[in-house]
């Protein structure tokens, strides 16, 4: 048995030796030139003079390309209608944006000439906070998106207790470990480019589009990512495209990667939100109305903030049935980086200000916010189910019994009476502890992008390989789908190799996002599969006089009647006897519709669910702040390997408190993203792991035919950081008897700013 078992990481012996090749650690061929973007050193402005004489005298520069050296379009968006230009046509929208490429015999020189030119702007004023948006009617869209199930008016007139407040939410940079890179070779017909990115099929399609081809004349090749966490789904188009053009225009093969602080000034991050709410509950804590509006700030360009902004909607429920509930969404263009993808995708963003509010409301009712949380739950699995603001009815919910499983584990009653005694007798440590669920939809809400396809060989030695249009960024994926291949063939896997992502093996592929790539490529994966191996059982079977369906492929060996045989033994008499041995494999989500027009459908397969439990200490005095303990339980379904799934919730819970904590964006009057490097931007160090980490898995299987009945472990874990952030609201409320509103990130700064609210201080 392949799948269930906590198998290590494909690769994990090649990341611990180094020896595992990213992008840049590949040969160079012969006179590769190296690339670097001339930015913009205004938010907002015309361009009105360009001198790039300098530039093109700088030591081993070959020349310098603008827009008007491209030859097919200059555009690096994600969708066909909206634009996004590479490189600035005459104004520029945000500091840091692309003007120019300087194409130089090597990256050092490349970045030295790039800070040479000379260009005079006429600059406007930047539109820089959701304020200033709001206050010049700057958005996306025509103005707000507004999604509801019923009118929640009269239920927030009538109801025995509301609440109403605001929660501000900051953005997050991926800090990947590897920057964005890309090199392109030109062929006899067509270019091929390696780039490290999570949706090879789009940027071969903006190759295509920039260099005025078609897409078979682009190959896209991609082995492994060292981290994307979204950052690589669009934003990786930009180097390709200009490695491109530059490979074009020179004949020669060029690269591109970005320095760390030019990768966080020119990229987009998460989006950052503000969230308003209005919740009212009856007297027994049924929740009967809300209404939420959601402020995203996108950037100076669309990128994806129309789905990323749509999955905060659709999440804006979070784990509770709302039956009048009103979200409403505005999506504001600022002179700020274009934000985009980021592990969750808008959810978190939903997730939290819907949790806010909660907690909020929980203050208000004087009740336990967890007592007021599982009032609200949706109906268990089995029960009357009901339905979302957007009308899917949530037939699988777990989230009563996951509950009640960690709280037990936990001891989460016992220890809250202990925080309450410690808080009583420390004036300046305070301790606080929360519960926070999740809830999160599986699927991308744009239908068409739930298709995925594969291509497996078997070759005569009985060894498989296999492609699949899913990549590989760390999350384990190929072990996976190597897992699901090994089963199907009853195989070890040390026959089994999967080959880099490549659109010459597998065309039309979608992003690995939305927490799908298992679903998707491991179905596609086991269609291939299926087929060979049926053509197999139906060979054998004819040879040796018995029904197919009693051919066993099992532990490298096959058997079919009396006969037994190994499985090389059996490919060789197979291929012997002209049975095909390479097949292709298809797969498309069921069950899935949505119209983001009228906000309904059922955009989702399947939900997954969690729950965490956060322990935390601050010093009142100073908003010092750290986690004491983490207890979680996350649902994986009949997880394909728990190893890789556990790292996954490990993994997505530090880094959804980093983002709540530590991780702060900021951009000072002009528009200049101040925190570009890791001494000024903080992800979480090990040092910031909670002491005590317990993570568990809730193996059950999933109610849908997925892959072997197993859920996505990628984006929902990322949730649980919420647990971390409404302990440290806890915490703050010890202080004194005012709600908080503590804003996200709770850095030292922000909890001091809530415990002087709690106090009434302010």
């Amino acid at each position: 048995m392949s799948v269930a078992k906590p198998l290590p990481h494909d690769s994990a012996r090649l990341h611990v030796t180094g020896q595992a090749r990213y992008l840049d650690d590949l040969p160079e061929p012969k006179g590769c030139l190296h690339l670097a973007f001339g930015l913009s050193t205004e938010a907002s402005a015309e361009i009105t003079e360009i001198d790039l004489t300098e530039v093109l005298a700088s030591e081993g520069v070959i020349t310098v390309l603008t827009a008007a050296d491209i030859p097919g379009e200059n555009d690096a968006s994600t969708n066909r209608g909206w634009h996004e230009p590479l490189l600035a046509e005459g104004e520029v929208h945000y500091i840091g944006q692309p003007v120019f490429i300087v194409v130089a015999t090597s990256h050092r020189l490349a970045r030295i000439a790039a800070r040479r030119a000379r260009i005079t702007y006429a600059p406007r004023a930047p539109i820089l906070t959701i304020d200033q948006a709001i206050a010049r009617e700057s958005w996306y869209e025509g103005g707000p998106i507004i999604w509801e199930n019923t009118d929640p008016t009269e239920a927030l007139a009538q109801a025995a207790f509301t609440a109403h407040g605001s929660i501000e939410i900051g953005g997050q940079e991926h800090f990947y470990l590897e920057g964005q890179a890309a090199m392109a070779e030109p062929q006899d017909q067509g270019m091929i480019l390696r780039v490290s990115s999570q949706h090879p099929t789009e940027v071969q399609h903006k190759v295509a589009e920039a260099l005025g081809l078609h897409m078979h004349d682009v190959r896209i090749e991609m082995r492994r990512m060292g981290g994307g966490f979204g950052g690589k789904e669009s934003q990786s188009n930009q180097p390709a495209i200009a490695c491109a053009v530059a490979a074009h225009v020179t004949g020669r093969a060029c690269k591109m990667r970005y320095d760390r602080d030019d990768d966080m000034t020119i990229t987009g991050k998460r989006h950052d939100f503000r969230v308003d709410y209005q919740i009212g509950a009856d007297a027994d804590g049924r929740i009967t109305g809300a209404i939420l509006r959601q402020f995203a700030r996108c950037g100076w360009s669309m990128d994806l903030s129309l789905p990323v902004c749509d999955r905060a909607m659709l999440h804006a429920d979070a784990a509770y049935h709302i039956p009048a509930l009103r979200v409403e969404s505005l999506r504001l263009r600022t002179n700020t980086q274009s934000n985009t993808a980021y592990r969750g995708f808008g959810g978190p963003q939903g997730i939290l200000g819907t949790e806010a509010a909660i907690e909020h409301l929980a203050q208000v009712m004087g009740l336990d916010p967890l007592d007021l949380r599982r009032r609200n739950y949706y109906p268990e699995m089995g029960q009357d189910p009901a339905p979302t603001h957007y009308g899917q009815p949530v037939e699988d919910s777990i989230l009563q019994a996951l509950t009640d499983s960690l709280t037990t584990r936990a001891d989460f009653t016992t220890r809250q009476k202990a925080v309450a005694e410690w808080n009583a007798a420390n004036p300046v440590l305070k301790k606080g502890i929360a519960l926070a669920p999740v809830k999160f939809g599986i699927s991308f809400t744009l239908s068409h992008l739930n298709q995925a396809g594969a291509l497996v060989h078997v070759y005569q030695d009985g060894t498989v390989r296999l492609n699949h249009g899913g990549t590989e960024m760390g999350q384990g994926l190929h072990i996976k789908v190597c897992q699901v291949a090994a089963k199907v063939f009853g195989l070890p896997l040390s026959q089994i190799r999967i080959s880099a992502t490549d659109t010459d093996k597998v065309p039309n592929t979608s992003a690995t996002a939305a927490s799908s790539g298992a679903d998707l490529n491991g179905m596609a994966v086991k269609a291939a599969c299926d087929t060979i191996r049926d053509r197999i059982a139906g060979f054998l079977a004819q040879r040796e006089g018995c029904p197919p369906d009693a051919v066993r492929f099992e532990d490298g060996f096959i058997t079919a009647g009396t006969y037994r045989g190994t499985f090389a033994e059996v490919i060789t008499a197979a291929y012997e006897a002209r049975i095909s041995l390479s097949s292709t494999g298809y797969y498309a989500t069921p069950e899935i519709s949505w119209d983001r027009t009228t906000g309904t459908g059922h955009p989702f397969y399947y939900f997954a669910y969690g729950v965490s439990i956060a322990e935390v200490v601050i010093d009142r005095h100073t908003g010092e702040n750290r986690i004491l303990r983490a207890d979680i339980l996350h649902d994986a379904g009949a997880s394909l390997n728990p190893a890789i799934d556990q790292g996954q919730v490990e993994g997505g819970f530090v880094q959804g408190a980093g983002w709540l904590t530590t991780e702060e964006l900021v951009w000072d009057d002009k528009g200049a993203l101040r925190t570009h490097a890791p001494s000024t931007y903080k992800i979480p160090a090990c040092s910031d792991r909670p002491r005590i980490f317990n993570v568990d898995l809730w193996d059950q299987p999933n109610r849908k035919e997925t892959i072997y009945r197993s859920k996505a472990v990628g984006e929902p874990p990322f949730v649980h950081g919420n647990a971390v952030f409404f302990a440290l609201q806890n915490a703050v409320a010890a202080c004194g008897p005012d709600w908080p509103a503590l804003r996200a990130p709770a850095t030292p700064e922000a909890i001091l700013e809530a415990i002087a609210r709690a106090e009434g201080t302010a």
